[in-house]
């Protein structure tokens, strides 16, 4: 789902962590000091957690290195627990301060909001940059919400619509049906993940009926679903 960069020099916490976000689906890459993970954080990660109190070269001095090319979240873990450490890693341009020791949920709770928190920005920034999108015989047109195959319009609702230009934008990335549930409906509403599911079979059902054999929509089993680069 998202690349995620753990630099910490403390290894039984740095596998724990690992092997929980690789449970999660994630792919997790390992730094045991400064010098690596600033070589790591050229890979353009999707989140990074970082250390403070590391030997050779603290995570002050790292995060002060990348966060210039790094863009992503920047979340600093740290046994330091006064409000001028937390200030300083902030002020830097950490996205988040988690003091150690920690509960394991809450930081798996924080990473989650901060990808979904990123994702979002994501979204925004690539509605504002195109128009129209185009796969094979299906075009998207951005600006008047409406989808086509091979010139005849698909009668999608509101969020059925919604549905598609998210996955669309984001082509080949895998959302989980709670992500689409919160980023469609809002995260205040009543019902559930599984409307996702009854939406999406919709949408493959008006799609089929337009004669497209493609399959612009694909099931991620026991993750979610991916638009297909056709």
């Amino acid at each position: 789902m998202s690349t995620i960069l753990i630099v910490d020099d403390e290894k039984e916490l740095v596998m724990l962590l690992q092997d929980e976000l690789e449970a999660r689906g994630h792919q997790v890459l390992t730094a045991y000091n400064g010098p690596c993970g600033i070589t790591l954080a050229k890979r353009q990660p999707d989140l990074i957690i970082l250390d403070i109190m590391m030997p050779e070269m603290d995570g002050f001095e790292v995060c002060r290195k990348i966060r210039d090319e790094a863009l992503c979240p920047i979340l600093f873990l740290s046994a330091k627990q006064t409000e001028s450490d937390k200030i300083r890693a902030l002020t830097l341009g950490g996205d988040d301060y988690i003091s150690k020791p920690f509960g394991l949920r809450e930081l798996l709770a924080k990473i989650d909001a901060n990808l979904r928190r990123e994702q979002r920005s994501q979204y925004i920034n690539a509605e504002k940059k195109r128009t129209k999108l185009l796969f094979n015989e299906l075009s998207i047109d951005l600006l008047d919400h409406s989808v086509k195959i091979s010139g005849e319009a698909i009668s999608l609702s509101k969020r059925e619509y919604a549905i598609v230009e998210l996955l669309a934008l984001h082509a080949g990335q895998v959302f989980s049906r709670e992500y689409i549930y919160e980023r469609i409906w809002g995260y205040d509403s009543d019902g559930d993940a599984y409307t996702v599911v009854e939406h999406i079979r919709k949408i493959r059902k008006k799609f089929a009926m337009a004669s497209s054999a493609a399959e612009y929509i694909s099931t991620v089993w026991g993750i979610g679903y991916k638009w297909n680069r056709i």
